[in-house]
């Protein structure tokens, strides 16, 4: 079974930074592609961002390439979101993913975490 905890989201500026963190099990952080949907309210579910360290791909969704960065840490096993100079249009709330494959599509990832709340003020 896998197992993702999220944590980190908060109220911020535009223009701030937050860092969100998604706490896995050691299973899935070794072996699985992990990233970051994000659901804003009367919206479809979004991709964020997606990595597989064991190949070595990341990929970004265009409205965060050079603002978020995704990354983790292999001795608390968990992966990171990191976001810089934040815009209203982030607002969301954000998911952490885990599955086997690589892919930007929501529908791919069997495992999502409980959500965490990302405001944004303008």
């Amino acid at each position: 079974q896998v197992q993702l905890v999220e944590s980190g989201g908060g109220l911020v500026q535009a223009g701030g930074s937050l860092r969100l963190s998604c706490a896995a099990s050691r299973r899935t952080f070794n072996s699985y592609a992990m990233g970051w949907f994000r659901q804003a309210p009367g919206k479809e579910r979004e991709f964020v961002a997606a990595t597989k360290w064991s190949v070595g791909n990341t990929y970004y969704a265009d409205s965060v390439k050079g603002r978020f960065t995704i990354s983790r840490d292999n001795a608390r096993n968990t992966v990171y979101l990191q976001m810089n100079s934040l815009k209203p249009e982030d607002t969301a709330v954000y998911y952490c993913v885990a599955d086997l494959d690589l892919t930007v599509v929501p529908e791919r990832y069997a495992y999502w975490g409980q959500g965490t709340q990302v405001t944004v003020s303008s």
